[in-house]
């Protein structure tokens, strides 16, 4: 009877493929009272395969002693720029563009071996091969191994994300807008190589890392005994709140997160060009379009650092984010300075960002805002870097599947607009328009 009653759950779930299309078999037999709760239990432990949407299929051994999940992301996005950057209108319009791309196509592996307590995770971008090469850094992203002694107490060894930045930390799956913000791509290191001690103490109520790195960012190693150093401290007073924007779960109760980084870093002159090769570094900061690829081109030449000296890099952030019932806010301050060892010439630099959103529909559309400022080089002018973004987003399953559209006035003063007109360099006001669909696997 057990069995016949299984074949007719089978038939239901087919009846209803376009209901059932995010849960499980077993799910959703036990929803229908086909199958008992101790049923459900035997059927999880014994079944190899499972699927979850959102997480991939997985597959455990008969004793239960490896598993590996395989899952994929999917983002695809259309972006329509619009440049301030000509003196007339036909200059104007060989300036502009308009482009389709795969921004994200990633491959996820995750699981454990040996014990449920040793796991692993390697993520494999291809959107960062382009034309035979590749590109970003490449396509290894977060690669490691990590080894739970106690919740309180974890240890990590591999690539991952330095763990500096509240939105750089959160996934890319799990934005509120098409994109982070330029602030977190200015300030943040990006993936690097090293060791990590982290946990959750108190059920999360307070989570803490502290990382060493190799320090030439993802895919890069170095030679020199030069190396990174990282440290984050999370307090969420309400309970643990998850790295993910936007308040999609529509959370009754309310939750807080506080937190505040430091990284430090040294890199040689030829480690801290702002070009991103390979003989160069990865770093996310060190790029020309960050704060410090920026500031330094300020730099007057009494002050400027020398071609030949090493740089000392030191930077700092705190960030808060609320989210209840369909609201959420998230903000970030980020502090710079680079000294140089041999002239102990300065470069500083700030920034920060605010966002809030709502969900004008309950877990299915949402309205947000974003204000970004960069300051490059806080001790020269007119060289402010500023964005308004405006977004609307269609959760049609969660994150899992969505569909997302923002417009930003992304405004640089004069001293960083790349545009020279018959009165000089002025300031720039570009208009972006972008597009793009999600999909978790």
């Amino acid at each position: 009877m057990k069995r016949l009653g299984i074949l007719l759950g089978l038939a239901l779930l087919m009846a209803q493929a376009g209901t059932v299309s995010a849960k499980s078999l077993e799910d959703v037999l036990k929803e229908k009272g086909v199958i008992t709760e101790e049923d459900y239990k035997e059927i999880q432990k014994s079944s190899p395969i499972k699927y979850k949407l959102g997480e991939g299929f997985n597959f455990t051994s008969a004793d239960g002693k490896f598993s590996t999940s395989i899952g994929g992301v999917y983002q695809a996005r259309y972006t329509l720029m619009d440049l301030d950057d000509a003196n007339n209108t036909a200059a104007k319009q060989a300036q502009d563009f308009s482009k389709f791309e795969l921004r994200r196509i990633k491959l996820v592996l995750n699981g454990y071996a040996y014990s449920p307590d040793l796991t692993y995770k390697m993520t494999v971008n291809f959107a960062n091969i382009a034309g035979g090469t590749t590109s970003n850094g490449g396509l290894l992203e977060e690669t490691f191994v990590n080894y739970r002694l106690l919740d309180e107490v974890q240890f990590r060894f591999g690539q991952d994300k330095v763990q500096f930045g509240r939105q750089w930390i959160t996934s890319s799956a799990a934005q509120q807008f098409v994109d982070l913000s330029v602030v977190s791509n200015a300030f943040v290191p990006g993936y690097d190589t090293g060791v990590m001690i982290h946990g959750k103490i108190a059920r999360g109520l307070v989570n803490y890392n502290i990382a060493g790195y190799g320090g030439v960012g993802q895919n890069t190693y170095r030679a020199t005994t030069d190396n990174a150093f990282a440290a984050r401290l999370t307090v969420n007073p309400l309970g643990d709140m998850k790295y993910s924007e936007s308040d999609v779960e529509y959370s009754v109760n309310p939750l807080v997160s506080v937190g505040a980084d430091f990284y430090r870093n040294t890199l040689s002159a030829t480690e801290a060009n702002t070009t991103n090769t390979a003989t160069g570094n990865n770093i996310s900061f060190a790029k020309s379009t960050s704060w410090y690829g920026l500031g330094k081109g300020l730099m007057p030449a009494a002050r400027a650092f020398n071609a030949g000296e090493a740089l000392d890099f030191n930077t700092a952030s705190v960030d808060a984010a609320f989210k209840w019932r369909g609201f959420s806010t998230t903000g970030e301050y980020f502090f710079a300075q680079a000294d140089g060892q041999t002239t102990k010439r300065k470069l500083r630099g700030q920034g920060f960002y605010a966002q809030a959103g709502y969900f004008v529909i309950p877990k299915k559309v949402e309205l947000a805002y974003r204000y970004s400022y960069i300051d490059p080089n806080r001790d020269v002018v007119n060289d402010h870097w500023v964005e308004n973004t405006g977004a609307v987003s269609w959760y049609i399953n969660n994150h899992n599947l969505k569909v997302q559209a923002d417009y930003t006035n992304v405004h640089r003063q004069a001293a960083i607009a790349s545009t020279t007109k018959t009165t000089g360099t002025v300031a720039t006001d570009d208009q972006q328009v972008r597009f793009q669909v999600q999909m978790l696997f």
